[in-house]
């Protein structure tokens, strides 16, 4: 059997450990593993008899005992077949384990879900600590000794039923937390029943499709507009159709309703991402209005919402009417941190209720501890108090990098500003928006493309998404001097490729 399945390498001391340092595995191990790969090899063929435990342990030099273990684990797993006769090969369907030649042959072409086409690659895996990255949160002002507290505490006085699973929707204490900021602050009307946690903002996306959609509705959404909010519907199987976005936000034409009536319709009110801008009120009531009328739903992702930077906040559009038909959508990945990982949804007061059996069978709770850390985190005051340092931090860092594209681009190719964390910034045709990002990336900055936010690529969509929010003030004007040089070059060589055609 040696000259079939290999000798075993036998235990030793540490003096003769291979030059890594490691020791070989356990005799029984390796008998193990030699046998099955003999098997699927086909050097030992259905039907062969394996050598009798006492004589392989003489063989092979180890104890029966061994042996013995490895053909009862071989026996368990289905490669040999114990009887009375003694231990043979099962068959098996692979043509080598049966012991028929095996002919080369080319793998079978995989047969994708048809969805997986609709993703295209939109952005490098690109380090998003590098300055200028947009939708990442100043991570180094967190305040983890608050948030370190927070845990302990939760940790104290919960422990250990918060290792078990939770309520599906989400711990009522972060709810009841969460619905009670939301009425204060963004003039959301709901309670804490209504309130479904998720895992970040995307789980929640996913949920409005399955709780709301058939394969095959249609679904609108903001162009450009959120990658993940097309990546939910792709995922759903909806037919996406891509509505334009002005000065005042969402502008679906009047004929869409008719030609295309929606079942879900995505909108980022407070700050459309990636324009900055903001749903005017006429273009919020006429929405919650149509909806109505063709039975739609509106996703409202609050989006960067609580980073007001000019005048009063602006107020949910889902607290606008009673029982708005609108989905209100968030997460703490801007305003704690992106590992957080929690988001939620707030559903319709009767919505909640009928879906409560759904959610049930479709959530299981988990991340407790850290739910209930953020439940005291927000009870606290310490979230308000973070908001406000943010949002302090945030406006000196906005202005700054607007006093430095103002030295090299023109400023009515600036848009947003009134929220968030970034600016976007149009291009001219001649500077192409993905050789720029790529260009940028190579000297260790990492804004995006604006053409990567488009269902479809347009004229429009050409420019650049600069984050803010990860890059201290006295970075951004070399930072942009730099983007001004590579975008100079590129406008360059367009000028010389076209004088030589």
């Amino acid at each position: 059997m040696i000259e079939i399945i290999g000798p075993l390498v036998h235990p030793v001391d540490a003096r003769t450990a291979d030059h890594h340092g490691s020791k070989p595995a356990p005799l029984q191990k390796q008998l193990i593993e030699r046998l099955q790969q003999a098997i699927l090899a086909g050097r030992l063929p259905a039907g062969s008899l394996l050598p009798s435990s006492r004589l392989l342990a003489a063989e092979m030099g180890v104890s029966r005992n061994t042996v013995v273990i490895a053909y009862e684990h071989l026996a368990a797993v289905g490669y040999v077949i114990a009887g009375k006769q003694g231990t043979r090969v099962s068959p098996l369907s692979t043509p080598s384990a049966r012991g028929e030649p095996s002919a080369q042959s080319a793998l079978p072409e995989v047969a994708y879900a048809a969805r997986v086409a609709q993703f295209a690659a939109t952005r490098t895996q690109a380090d998003n600590t590098f300055p200028l990255t947009p939708g990442t949160p100043a991570l180094d002002r967190f305040p983890l000794g608050a948030w370190r507290r927070a845990l302990e505490r939760s940790m104290e006085r919960a422990l250990p039923l918060a290792l078990g699973y939770g309520t599906p929707a989400g711990e009522p204490a972060l709810r009841d937390a969460i619905a009670a900021h939301l009425r204060m602050a963004r003039g959301v009307r709901c309670d804490g029943a209504q309130v479904v946690i998720t895992e970040g903002a995307q789980e929640a996306l996913n949920l409005c499709v399955r709780l709301f959609t058939n394969p095959g509705d249609v679904a609108w959404v903001e162009d450009p507009g959120y990658r993940g909010a097309k990546a939910a519907f792709h995922l759903g199987d909806l037919r996406t159709l891509p509505m334009p976005v002005d000065a005042e936000g969402l502008a679906a034409p009047t004929h869409a309703w008719r030609a295309h009536p929606p079942k879900l319709i995505y909108t980022s009110p407070a700050h459309q991402y990636p324009t900055g801008a903001v749903l005017s009120v006429a273009r919020r009531l006429e929405l919650i209005a149509q909806a109505r009328r063709c039975g739609a739903w509106l996703i409202e992702d609050d989006y960067d919402g609580e980073f007001r930077h000019t005048g009063e906040p602006i107020a949910s559009m889902q607290g606008l009417v009673d029982d708005a038909p609108v989905l209100y959508v968030g997460s703490f990945s801007k305003t704690m941190f992106p590992a957080l990982r929690i988001g939620f949804i707030v559903l319709p007061r009767a919505i909640a209720a009928h879906t409560a059996v759904a959610l049930q069978e479709m959530l299981r709770g988990g991340h407790r501890l850290e739910q209930l850390a953020l439940a005291h985190f927000i009870d606290s005051g310490e979230f308000g108090r973070h908001l406000g340092r943010m949002r302090r931090l945030y406006r000196e860092r906005q202005q700054a990098l607007r006093d430095a594209l103002a030295v090299h681009f023109e400023p009515a190719q600036i848009l947003g500003g009134n929220c968030g964390m970034h600016l976007t910034l149009r291009l001219p045709p001649q500077v192409d928006d993905r050789t720029l990002v790529q260009r940028a990336l190579a000297e260790g900055l990492n804004p995006r493309a604006l053409s990567g936010f488009a269902l479809h690529p347009h004229a429009q969509a050409n420019g650049l998404v600069i984050g803010y929010g990860n890059t201290p003030a006295e970075q951004l004007a070399p930072a942009v001097d730099t983007l001004a040089a590579l975008a100079r070059e590129l406008q360059r060589k367009r000028k010389r490729g076209a004088q030589a055609a």
